[in-house]
Order: structure tokens, then C-alpha cells, then sequence
């Protein structure tokens, strides 16, 4: 019984660690190219999958398990900013349905502790999957003006004197 919510704490372990590289390579290079307001989101998000990653260790820990920090999979190199925010979005859908999964797997097994862990992160991937889907929308309706936006605000606040975050 807990061998397998150890097993799956592992894997989200793994899925979560991929999340945070790709989020923030995707923060790195909109901060880059000025777009603040994705950057911000890109980083945001990687500092709460950070925290997932540590929820599910300390479970793991718990359990007596070894925690396992390996990624999942390897960063992938897309500058394209409609790309970034679509591969965000499908890493967001996978975990929800990985998470549901492994939550009905844990209440099998008589972990209601593990299973309420993967559920509360199920909330958590649903916003963010949102947020993405937002942007998507946003970046649709409103072309490429929307990223010259986001880099003319960055310049103005730059000549205003205004601390870049």
C-alpha cells in the first residue's frame, strides 16, 4: 500500500521538477524580450510547482520513502511565445488528469492522506491550466500587439525610473 503512493509521489515529484525547469526557461526568455506580464506568470508559477514538489516530499518522507529528485523530462527549447503558453497549458491538463488518477489509486489503497495531497494539487493545475488558456485567449484576440504591450510597458516604467521585477 504505501510502496505505491510512494511510487506515485515519486513520479509527481519527477513531473513537477520538469514543470519548474520549463516554467522558469519560459520566464527567463520573456523576461528577455520585455514581456513582463508572461514572465511574471511563467515565474510565479514554477516558485508554486517548487512547493508542490515539497509537499510531496515531506509525504514521501513520512511514508518512509526515499524522495527521488529527477526531472521527468528534459527542457524544451521554444522561443515562440503562443508555443510557450500551449505547452504550459498541456503540461497543466496532464497533471490534472495524472493527479485525479493517482488519487482514486491512493483511496484504493487506503491513503486517504496521499489521495487528498493529489487532489488539492488537482486545484491548483486547474488555475494554472487557466491562466494559460487566458493568455492563449488574449494573445488570439489580440496578435502580437499584445506582447508590444507588455515591452512598451517595460520601457516606459524604465524611463519612469521604476524598478523592473
Amino acid at each position: 500500500m504505501k510502496e505505491k503512493s510512494i511510487e506515485l509521489l515519486n513520479k509527481a515529484i519527477a513531473d513537477e521538477l520538469s514543470a519548474v525547469h520549463q516554467y522558469m526557461y519560459f520566464h527567463f526568455h520573456c523576461d528577455d524580450l520585455g514581456y513582463d506580464l508572461l514572465s511574471n506568470l511563467f515565474r510565479r508559477t514554477a516558485i508554486e510547482e517548487m512547493m508542490h514538489v515539497e509537499k510531496l516530499a515531506e509525504r514521501v518522507l513520512f511514508l518512509k520513502g526515499e524522495v527521488e529528485m529527477k526531472a521527468s523530462a528534459e527542457v524544451k527549447k521554444i522561443h515562440d511565445v503562443k508555443k510557450m503558453l500551449e505547452m504550459a497549458a498541456g503540461m497543466e491538463t496532464g497533471s490534472v488528469r495524472d493527479y485525479n488518477e493517482w488519487a482514486n489509486e491512493c483511496s484504493k489503497n487506503a491513503d486517504s492522506a496521499t489521495k487528498k495531497i493529489f487532489e488539492l494539487l488537482v486545484d491548483d493545475e486547474e488555475r494554472h491550466y487557466d491562466q494559460y488558456d487566458k493568455e492563449m485567449e488574449n494573445l488570439t484576440k489580440f496578435g502580437d500587439n499584445y506582447l508590444a504591450l507588455q515591452s512598451i510597458e517595460r520601457s516606459k516604467n524604465i524611463g519612469a525610473g521604476k524598478p523592473v521585477v
